[in-house]
């Protein structure tokens, strides 16, 4: 199959050619497989796959990208791809700035973080897991839903100025499962990724859970009065808080057109916790990582922040063609993103409970309904949902109602940062629309903030 995709995209490139058309070509196929579950059964169950080409054509500063759903062997199909691109070119309004069309000087493969176990696992070794985590935890009251999806990711290139190709396929599995009260309203879930089929473990979940259940069913739930809290966030959390700061924070690009709480002067400078450093680590291969970007640059552990200190911003090619700066090797559908963990011992849930504690601690392992405020000040919004707890002073353990978080990453990441557990966990950040891109983002377990600011407070789940 690899080298019908690559003779394919070396076919196309030679079409290419013979027509005078500067080109690159992109091609993308997925191999999915979804198993959903709702009110304690299955809902759906499906796969497709799916091949997608995206044809870029190039003339001085005109660029203009055609893409289309297609097959294998629709050699006809694609190649009037070609000239479709190559008619829309004509028209393209040209850009500020010359792009950058990539040379490759060899051709590249990585199939590293490939598991063909994982990407072709049956139905039956699905179910298998859901019913091994929700064992006993279910009831007339108390049902079972959530997804488990899995696959395979298959990526290639090649373009008019060289006949050399990039390749790379990856594995994934995201699961996630909550259980829901049907007269309370409550919800608990716990979450999955996997990367190869031994990452996957069906136990942990069912702990998380089993923990969750027993505390949503015995203790006394209750609206939060508004004020400050000492917050611990899970790991779900801490990774969506990061996906809000690559977006608003170290992107060149977006921080040129004002849409970043970090300035061009703040490089070297200490702006988070000093027990703060986040790293773009294209070698953790439960990342999904390409160790190549689309332009060819080879991908080494990239320094964000380092104990606090902002060491830069990414660049992707056609960001730094834009802004003349330096490409960092972000010319990627994903990036790596591992923060570094701390030194507490505490890594799980019953762990965090068991902690001594001088205050009153809020526990919020997911957040939801999330937004930026305010982009330049890093102020963004979420809820929390999906299993908190109020873990008291005096040792008990209350059931929070849903409660909103309105505050800026730089407070979040800061000075505030009480601690971090030593353990990192997986978290699986994949979207389910769009073309497959699975990633994920290693966090610590847990993180602790003191301080901060419950702005809305709900009366009920």
């Amino acid at each position: 199959m690899k080298e019908q995709i690559l003779d394919t995209l070396r076919d196309l490139r030679a079409y290419a050619l013979k027509k005078g058309v500067e080109a690159s070509f992109l091609y993308h196929e997925e191999d999915s497989y979804l198993m959903r579950f709702a009110n304690s059964a299955i809902s759906l169950n499906t796969n497709e796959r799916l091949i997608r080409l995206e044809i870029t054509a190039y003339k001085d500063r005109q660029r203009a990208s055609y893409g289309l759903i297609t097959a294998l062997g629709k050699t006809d199909e694609m190649q009037h791809g070609v000239d479709i691109a190559a008619e829309m070119v004509q028209h393209a309004q040209p850009l500020s700035y010359q792009p950058t069309i990539p040379l490759y000087t060899e051709s590249f493969s990585d199939e590293s973080a490939y598991d063909p176990a994982l990407a072709t696992l049956s139905n039956q070794e699905r179910l298998r897991f859901f019913n091994r985590v929700a064992a006993g935890l279910e009831t007339d009251a108390i049902q079972l839903s959530g997804i488990f999806a899995c696959g395979a990711n298959t990526l290639a290139q090649i373009n008019t100025r060289a006949e050399h190709t990039q390749y790379f396929k990856t594995s994934d599995a995201q699961i996630s499962i909550v259980l829901s009260h049907t007269a309370l309203k409550w919800e608990v879930s716990a979450e999955q990724s996997a990367q190869q089929k031994a990452d996957l473990d069906p136990d942990v979940l069912r702990r998380d859970l089993a923990f969750l259940v027993e505390h949503y069913r015995h203790d006394t739930p209750q609206q939060l009065p508004l004020g400050t809290y000492d917050v611990v966030f899970g790991p779900s959390a801490i990774a969506d808080l990061l996906n809000f700061m690559g977006f608003i924070g170290y992107n060149g690009g977006l921080m040129k057109r004002g849409y970043s709480f970090l300035k061009e002067d703040q490089v070297n400078q200490r702006i988070m916790s000093p027990q703060f450093t986040l790293t773009d680590d294209p070698t953790r291969r439960e990342t999904f990582p390409f160790r190549r970007d689309m332009m060819g640059m080879p991908r080494q552990p990239f320094p964000l922040f380092a104990n606090g200190v902002f060491k830069g911003f990414v660049w992707s090619q056609d960001e730094a063609d834009e802004f003349g700066a330096q490409p960092t090797g972000h010319t990627v559908p994903h990036t790596s993103i591992v923060m570094q963990g701390g030194d507490a011992a505490a890594s799980t849930l019953e762990e965090l409970v068991a902690l001594p504690r001088e205050n009153d601690v809020l526990y919020i392992p997911y957040l939801h309904y999330m937004n930026i405020v305010n982009p330049s000040k890093g102020l963004i919004t979420g809820s929390s949902r999906f299993g908190a707890l109020l873990l008291k002073q005096d040792d008990s353990v209350a059931v929070p109602y849903n409660v909103r978080l309105t505050q800026s990453l730089l407070d979040i990441f800061g000075d505030k940062v009480a601690w971090l557990s030593q353990a990192q966990v997986i978290v699986n950040t994949s979207s389910s629309y769009g073309a497959r891109n699975p990633r994920a983002i290693i966090v610590p377990a847990l993180m602790q903030v003191n301080g901060l600011e419950i702005s809305h407070s709900n009366s009920s789940y």
